[in-house]
């Protein structure tokens, strides 16, 4: 049984755990300004929405103060501590779930484990100038996601010779950094970074490769939930991407995907546990 120490709480990775998103943003590509009442985040909308994503069956909450869609405007340190550790506060206070901080800010990590965050994700890999060091002082999970250039330039015109092999390269490099730097091997987790400086046809061959990050040995976090590829793919708005999005997930499970991170936790969860329930069966 591979189970994630997250703070205080365990999850058992030998089956997909679900990550529910929540944006405490004014203008993240999906679902930015859903939380906010008159430009202020409401605390009420976001325990609630917090609250059913667990009762749906989200066993982690992620925590993103900076939107990071193309061309996203930049927030300072300051911003986005702001926006994130009074809502780590109010969800840790009033819910049993691991709490996820999406960031990439060294001090907001360092205060965010005090306040008993659960996991770091960084869509940086640990890259910005001490988040490598501040991560490993947390002893927290983290997740390490690639990504081609910065959301201001990263899909102007992503190129790969391979991307399944650059992007593999590139995360196995970074998980031997976290090693050295004392995070422990089990408190890795892998995305590629769907969507992240890549093409519709780079992103069908990553989440083809799917099996290809499992094999890495370290856990695989997939996050495709109402992403731009299915815009492309489908001719479907953000708000009409569902069916694809699960889609996606179901393939990720089936082939051993440890976390997946949604916006829509109900169906997901549904999906998760079909796959599963086919996978346990034997022969």
């Amino acid at each position: 049984m591979a189970i994630l120490k997250c703070a205080s709480r365990n999850l058992d990775l030998s089956t997909t755990q679900v990550m529910g998103i929540l944006n405490v943003t004014p203008d993240s590509f999906s679902d930015g300004g859903s939380l906010f009442v008159k430009e202020q985040l409401s605390t009420d909308a976001l325990l609630s929405a917090a609250t059913e994503m667990v009762e749906q069956g989200a066993s982690i909450l992620d925590i993103g103060g900076e939107s990071t869609r193309p061309n996203a405007q930049l927030v300072t340190e300051q911003q986005e501590m702001d926006r994130v550790l009074p809502a780590l506060e109010l969800l840790v206070k009033n819910l049993d779930v691991v709490v996820s901080i999406d960031s990439s800010n060294a001090a907001l990590m360092t205060e965010a484990a005090k306040l008993g965050a659960g996991m770091l994700n960084d869509v940086r890999a640990l890259e910005r100038q001490g988040a490598l060091a501040a991560a490993a002082a947390t002893g927290l999970p983290v997740c390490l996601m690639h990504m081609q250039g910065t959301p201001q330039t990263m899909q102007q015109a992503p190129a790969y010779q391979s991307v399944k092999a650059e992007v593999m390269e590139y995360l196995s490099a970074r998980a031997q950094l976290c090693e050295q730097a004392g995070i422990e091997a089990e408190k890795i987790i892998l995305d590629p970074g769907f969507g992240f400086g890549k093409t519709l046809e780079q992103n069908l061959q990553l989440l083809q490769h799917t099996p290809a990050f499992v094999a890495s040995g370290y856990p695989v976090l997939i996050g495709t939930s109402r992403k731009s590829m299915f815009g492309q793919l489908l001719a479907r708005d953000v708000g009409d991407r569902l069916a694809a999005g699960l889609a996606s997930v179901a393939y990720a499970v089936m082939h051993g995907a440890a976390i997946v991170r949604v916006h829509d936790v109900k169906e997901t969860v549904d999906v998760v546990r079909v796959i599963e329930a086919v996978k346990g069966q034997g022969e």
